[in-house]
């Protein structure tokens, strides 16, 4: 009876498909100011479509089968449930390299959903795809150089490597020699990313879509909102996806993918970089020397060719380089930590892809050091395309409910969490997840309330709870705003850097954001507040504020003497 059921699952997915890439293709063909692109497209995506559906149901078809008659809890089930998402990990994964694009940057979004997603999914997505992504042969690359500069890479250059040093979800990079004698580094956009971007990105909506409708536990619709924030936005969408049911005609998605102008333009990349630096210069004078991204060379620059300064350096997460440098890790993280609070608190222009690849260090060029000979950090910024701009009330609600985390503030963490959406049935769970602690120890008054040790306890606490409450998870991340979402796969990409960096989590980047977020709220509310009497007011708070800084610190540092005594 169950296998019949699930085999009748995988006929409605293969229907599905196959209504999505027939009535529709021929008009599209016709009326295509292009038709030998749109015939390409009518080509590609069907196959792409049934790859698709032939993966999710052999996932589903997998889980259904092997876990069917298990005992909930026994041994017997929890073994196969790992081997299960071994397989079923395997299959992802190979379905991403096989299709490319998109699919890889939902490959690395998984990677970085540590206690979110299964550990076996986590693990195998973040050894794969975060250096061993799909690369454009010389011939793709020689073609976007013709169409983008109207010249072959070596004759717009003096000298251009054509294997590239690195490949991502969207482009490749490849080093390069301007005529003039500069090293360089060219960032070549993949060419079959504006060919499929909006199909790929439609259809993985609608497969998640549909497999929750059949099976109603299976709900990662939040995390294709949220991926769907994550990449380039798409214009002149005829029909909402979210309207969409297996009860519609299904050809009008099919006419919808070729209503999209995407918007994958490195001149955006480019001049965020720009926007980066300047906001250091104005807002954070502080750490603006610390803070660095490749200067541009704008007139090799295009739409879909980026030419930079080349960067030396060590990649984030690479510990034992960064201590060849000179470098402590513990330096770096405090960085680190300084620099993405300055942009979500203060700047509210954030870089919203901190993952290991996109960061370097090296040591601060003007060679200033620490007591010791240790050398100071400096942090360079790649891969500026994924930014997001906060307004004025989601930033001091952002920076108020991080101060309130940090001072255990409980009250507070219920205002503001409500305040960005997570509804007071949720604000718990909302509190959880910006942490990875359980709500005992967010409100607890222990100085190190929040620190993640790191330890295997740790780790499979966190996994219980994602397990136990992955209902009401999926219903808090359907519902924030996605501009709340991108903030969490921020903070997911910068956990992971930092454990990287320290073993675990760190009580003094918890001071920092602490800090941070509490002088970001008293500006905010120092340029909302006109009266003497209000402006006093808000000084006595910030008095308070540093205060009970001052006490943390003080506790802090008499924690560190004692974990080194014993």
């Amino acid at each position: 009876m169950a296998t019949r059921s699930l085999w009748r699952t995988r006929a409605k997915l293969a229907v599905a498909a196959t209504a999505l890439c027939t009535g529709g293709a021929a008009a599209t063909i016709a009326t295509s100011d292009d038709p030998a692109a749109a015939l390409k497209l009518c080509t590609a995506i069907p196959l792409r479509l049934l790859r698709d559906s032939a993966t999710a149901a052999s996932i589903v078809f997998d889980y259904q089968y092997s876990l069917w008659g298990l005992p909930e809890g026994s041994n017997e089930r929890a073994k196969i449930k790992h081997e299960v998402h071994l397989r079923s990990a395997r299959k992802l994964q190979e379905l991403c390299f096989r299709n490319g694009g998109i699919y890889i940057k939902l490959g690395q979004h998984i990677g970085q959903l540590e206690y979110l997603v299964p550990q076996e999914y986590v693990l195998t997505m973040r050894e794969s795809m975060l250096n061993k992504c799909p690369v454009s042969s010389y011939d793709q690359v020689c073609e976007v150089f013709k169409k983008e500069l109207g010249e072959t890479p070596d004759k717009v250059f003096d000298e251009f490597d054509p294997k590239p040093i690195a490949s991502a979800s969207l482009a490749q990079v490849h080093i390069a020699r301007t005529h003039d004698g500069q090293k360089v580094a060219v960032k070549v956009q993949h060419t079959h990313m504006t060919d499929t971007a909006a199909a790929d990105q439609a259809t993985v909506e609608f497969l998640v879509n549909t497999l929750h409708r059949l099976f109603p536990s299976f709900d990662y619709r939040w995390l294709v909102a949220e991926i769907r924030e994550s990449l380039p936005k798409a214009s002149s969408l005829k029909i909402p996806l979210s309207e969409f049911t297996l009860s519609r005609n299904l050809d009008v998605l099919l006419y919808n993918w070729f209503a999209y102008d995407m918007e994958l333009d490195f001149l955006i990349e480019a001049k965020n970089s720009v926007k980066c630096l300047e906001n250091f210069r104005k807002l954070s004078p502080h750490i603006a020397d610390y803070v660095y991204a490749p200067e541009v060379h704008w007139s090799l620059s295009t739409s879909k060719l980026l030419t930079m300064e080349f960067m030396d350096g060590a990649y984030v997460n690479d510990v034992i380089t960064i201590q060849k440098l000179g470098i402590q890790p513990s330096d770096v993280a405090r960085l680190v930590s300084q620099t993405f609070a300055e942009m979500m608190f203060k700047h509210g222009f954030v870089h919203c892809d901190p993952h290991a690849a996109n960061l370097l260090v090296r040591p601060l060029p003007s060679g200033k050091r620490r007591i010791f000979s240790k050398k100071k950090p400096q942090l360079i910024l790649l891969d500026h395309g994924l930014y997001k701009e906060l307004d004025f009330s989601t930033r001091f609600s952002y920076a108020s409910l991080w101060r309130a985390l940090v001072f255990s503030d409980a009250n507070g963490i219920k205002e503001h969490s409500v305040k960005l959406g997570a509804g007071e049935d949720l604000y718990v769970l909302f509190a959880g997840i910006l942490t990875m602690r359980p709500w005992n120890r967010v409100i607890d008054p222990a100085v190190d309330h929040l620190v993640i040790k790191g330890t295997d306890s740790d780790r499979s606490e966190l996994q219980m709870y994602a397990s136990q409450y992955f209902p009401q998870i999926s219903e808090l991340l359907r519902r924030l705003p996605r501009v709340i979402l991108l903030m969490l796969k921020t903070n997911d990409c910068l956990r992971a850097v930092n454990n990287s960096l320290l073993q675990g989590s760190s009580l003094e980047t918890f001071l920092i954001i602490g800090r941070v977020s509490s002088e970001a709220v008293v500006e905010a509310k120092m340029t909302q507040m006109k009266s003497l009497f209000s402006r006093i007011d808000i000084w006595f708070e910030e008095f308070l504020f540093e205060a009970r800084l001052l006490a943390l610190q003080i506790a802090f540092w008499l924690l560190r003497v004692r974990n080194a005594l014993t």
